[in-house]
């Protein structure tokens, strides 16, 4: 294993003696870094090179190497990943299995799968593939249906699968020295470009007239939740029908923020309350009081909240105001 820049790590095996090849493979690249089962062809001597990177919502596996099969299933499924994968066929024979369907990708082609379910790549040839795995809400948030997509051939002449290999391949080589602003743009270009190589119904235009509509939903949403958060009937469901849309939809739109509906209630809360506690104008109010004023109907939970948050108790904070700062309520969107 070798690291060619401080984000890819290469893994070979010119530096193993042959006898250990296979069983070496298995370990370290299969069950450590990929959780494959990896199973080398029996009457070929195993020569590979796999190179990968990894950045927040997306894995690229740039791989050569002789005849092998690999799966994923059995407990490797039991780790919860839900992952959309697109294997691209840039050299060799190849057959894809998914969900007891097969299908062979000829040089150029590519493939989804779902990370989520049994499925396997088996190379029957020497060949060159290259494996991107995105989590399965990044794509969905697109209105690219993930079921529809599985196990239908993306054809090597489609301009959105050229480009994306392109693209992928320039982060493999270049990402060492993109700053991490620039790899994050890059990133959501690559998601971008993988709901448009799905199929015709994934146009750009409308893929990004969905994100700009999200973008306001969800800003809506936030704004709803920090004018209401005092409220203890508040939900999912609440703000679901005042936007118009389904209590999923709404979870997705903070999933795809980097958090989750309840946790930025929560922050919006526990925010409040530190700025209950820290105003002598409210220095006469009951602790329990603050934690029912600002939206909490257990005492207990506030109070683990509150320290998991802050790193004091509200005691603390109330007894040392001269140290008690005013936290913003955060209001990305």
């Amino acid at each position: 294993m070798s690291d060619l820049n401080p984000r890819i790590i290469e893994f070979s095996t010119d530096h193993i003696p042959e006898p250990e090849r296979a069983a070496f493979w298995r370990e370290h690249y299969g069950q450590v870094m990929l959780r494959v089962d990896f199973e080398p062809a029996s009457d070929v001597a195993l020569k590979a090179r796999n190179r990968a990177l990894t950045l927040p919502g997306l894995q690229l596996l740039d791989a050569w190497a002789t005849p092998a099969r690999i799966s994923r299933s059995g407990r490797y499924l039991a780790d919860g990943a839900d992952n959309v994968i697109l294997a691209i066929n840039r050299r060799g024979t190849a057959f894809v299995e998914h969900a007891r369907q097969t299908c062979e990708l000829r040089e150029g082609e590519a493939v989804i799968m779902s990370g989520a379910d049994p499925c396997a790549f088996h190379r029957a040839s020497n060949g060159h593939s290259l494996t991107l795995l995105v989590p399965r809400v990044m794509i969905e948030a697109a209105d690219v249906s993930i079921e529809d997509a599985v196990m239908r051939p993306i054809p090597a002449d489609r301009g959105a699968l050229q480009l994306l290999d392109h693209y992928a391949s320039w982060l493999m080589t270049g990402s060492g020295e993109v700053d991490a602003r620039l790899l994050n743009l890059s990133v959501r270009h690559v998601q971008d470009l993988l709901a448009l190589s799905l199929g015709p119904a994934a146009d750009m235009a409308e893929t990004m007239r969905a994100r700009g509509l999200r973008a306001a939903r969800l800003k809506l949403a936030k704004s709803f939740l920090i004018a209401n958060s005092r409220r203890r009937d508040l939900s999912v469901m609440t703000v679901a029908a005042r936007l118009n849309v389904t209590p999923r939809y709404v979870q997705r739109l903070f999933e795809i923020d980097g958090t989750t509906f309840s946790a930025f209630l929560s922050g919006v809360r526990l925010a409040n309350a530190h700025r209950m506690l820290c105003d002598p104008a409210h220095g006469q109010l009951a602790i329990a009081s603050i934690a029912y004023d600002t939206g909490f109907g257990d005492l207990s939970h506030f109070n683990r909240s509150f320290r998991r948050q802050y790193g004091l108790t509200p005691r603390e904070v109330r007894g040392d105001r001269g140290n008690g700062r005013e936290p913003a309520i955060e209001r990305r969107s």
